[in-house]
Order: C-alpha cells, then structure tokens, then sequence
C-alpha cells in the first residue's frame, strides 16, 4: 500500500486525538462522578448516624422522663392508699361506734318499753281481765330479758344471731324488717311536720 501522505497523517492524528480528547474527557467525568457519588453516599451515610444518635438520644431522654414520672405516680399511689387506709379505719371505728351506741339505744329503748308494759298490767287486769295482764306481764319480762341479752353480747354476737335469725326464719325476718321501716319513715315523718 501507499505511504500515507502527510496530510493524512495529520487527518488520522487529529480524529485520534478527537477521539482520545472526549474518550479522556468521559474518564475525568466518570473519575468526577464516581467522586460524587462517594462523597454523596459518605455525607448521606453521616446522615444516617446522625439521625440514629439523635432517635437514640430521644429515646433515652424518653425513657427517663417516663421514668420520673413512673416515680411520681407512685410516690402520689403510694400516698393515697395510706391516705386511704386511714380513712377506712376512721370509718371503721366512727362504724363501730355508731353501732355500740345503737346497742346501748336499742337495749335502753326495750328495757324501758317491757317497763311501762309492766307497770300497765295492773291497768289490764282491771279493764281487760287478768288473762290479758299476764300476757303484757309476759311480754314485759321478755322485752326486759331481750334488752339485757342484747346488752351482754358484743356487736359480733348480735351479728351472728341476726344472720342466723335471718337463715332460720326468712319471711318472719322480711316482715320484721317492712315494720321496722315503717316505723322509721313514721319517725322521720312526723319530726318533718314539727
């Protein structure tokens, strides 16, 4: 073949060069963005931890807060129930009590009733005939009895007796029980008009 002449030579050399220039172009830009890219993935992995110290400095400041309060609630649960149990045991023995002095009451109230039956039997003899004043002589004794038997026992006997009384004896304990509130309603009834 022919030498190639001088000026082809330089044609040749110039498209060499042309292609050599981007072919060195394309390297320093794949060179550029493959230095991007790491630089991007290193500032989005700086990204990352920053945002994971940052849910993890959350969460501790979380779980103390939460633990504060945890405290408080229980130094404040710990508070009401002593403040509950005092109240319980002032009621319980304000109850108690109460209930002592219903005794008392309940006892002076039959003794004094079995008392005027008493001292009225004479009076039904002589209006009703002596049957009927050994009746209210009978009754009498056993209100009086009734009242001293309630005052010997302690509240927790009467309970007892009332509960057994109760079993023993339903319907006699119900209609005992719609006389007594009668008789209350009567009581409360008449003290409003006065």
């Amino acid at each position: 073949m022919a030498s190639k002449s001088p000026s082809t030579a330089k044609t040749t050399a110039r498209k060499s060069a042309a292609k050599a220039a981007p072919a060195a172009e394309t390297a320093a830009e794949t060179a550029a963005a493959e230095n991007g890219t790491a630089t991007s993935k290193a500032k989005f992995s700086k990204a990352i931890e920053e945002a994971r110290a940052g849910a993890q400095a959350l969460t501790q400041e979380a779980q103390a807060k939460a633990g504060a309060y945890k405290e408080q609630i229980a130094a404040k649960s710990g508070d009401w129930a002593a403040d509950a149990k005092d109240l319980a045991g002032q009621a319980r023995d304000r109850a108690a009590e109460l209930a002592a002095e219903g005794k008392t009451r309940t006892s002076d109230a039959l003794s004094s009733l079995g008392k005027i039956v008493a001292d009225n039997a004479g009076t039904i003899d002589d209006k009703l005939g002596a049957r009927y004043g050994d009746y209210a002589r009978t009754a009498a004794r056993s209100m009086q009895e009734t009242a001293a038997k309630i005052e010997a026992k302690d509240l927790n006997e009467l309970g007892e007796d009332a509960k057994e009384f109760v079993r023993k004896s339903p319907g006699v304990a119900i209609g005992l029980a719609a006389v007594a509130g009668f008789l209350v309603a009567r009581l409360f009834k008449g003290g409003s008009n006065d």
